[in-house]
């Protein structure tokens, strides 16, 4: 048994389970698994799972679940709606460290200035999976389609909002605005930085106005700024 390797299942509905072709081919091929070995598995979910490969052929491997423990949720959610960056490997490897840190729950924005607006959801959500459980992780992010800014700002439900912006007026540094434990959604705008016109609508709607520092950061850096300070707060 390897207590360091976490595999990925779809919650399961009975104790005997196929893992998918991709799982199946690491757990025999690349971990050289055998009939009787213990496993850890988990849903992303909040659900661990201790089991045994119980069959396996060249391409499918079955397990069987022993016991289950499910962990609930954390008691605050952080949710980034970020701008998707030129370069979709910067916003792949911003997913990948969002995860690592325990981020609840990420929208792509697509704003005025965006100069990317689509994406393989397919293959992110690969990226997160892999992160989760090179993580250790019970809870992975809940992964959105791309959305108009408009549409996040009026569908906000977070009593914690806030837009991080580079411009010249009001704004609370954002050590002094987070909030451990609490229900969290940041904007954080594209390489050109939101509009006028943008940042007029979200504080509209009850967003504020947040600087991350005086340096100028990149999209993904400011992602994962705000990730790990919200992690670093909420830890008991």
């Amino acid at each position: 048994m390897h207590d360091d390797q976490l595999y990925f299942i779809v919650r399961p509905s009975g104790t005997l389970v196929a893992l998918d072709e991709e799982e199946s081919r690491h757990l025999l091929t690349v971990m050289r698994g055998r009939k009787g070995e213990r496993l850890c598995l988990t849903d992303g979910q909040g659900g661990f799972y201790d089991a045994e490969l119980a069959e396996a052929s060249k391409r499918q491997a079955f397990v069987r679940i022993l016991s289950t423990r499910f962990l609930p949720p954390p008691p605050g959610q952080l949710h980034l709606a970020i701008a998707l960056p030129k370069h979709i490997d910067r916003f792949e490897w911003f997913l990948e460290k969002a995860t690592e840190l325990g981020v609840s729950r990420i929208t792509p924005l697509l704003c005025q200035r965006s100069q990317r607006t689509t994406l393989r959801l397919d293959r992110m959500q690969k990226i997160v999976i892999a992160a989760l459980k090179q993580s250790l992780r019970a809870w992975m992010p809940q992964l959105e389609l791309p959305k108009p800014i408009a549409e996040v700002v009026q569908s906000a439900a977070e009593p914690l909002r806030a837009i991080a912006w580079c411009g010249q007026g009001p704004r609370q540094p954002v050590q002094l605005w987070l909030q451990p434990r609490t229900d969290t959604l940041v904007l954080i705008g594209p390489e050109g930085d939101f509009t006028p016109d943008e940042v007029a609508l979200a504080q509209a709607h009850g967003f504020v106005a947040l600087s991350l520092g005086s340096a100028r950061l990149r999209t993904e850096t400011a992602g994962v700024l705000l990730a790990a300070a919200y992690q670093l707060l909420s830890q008991d």
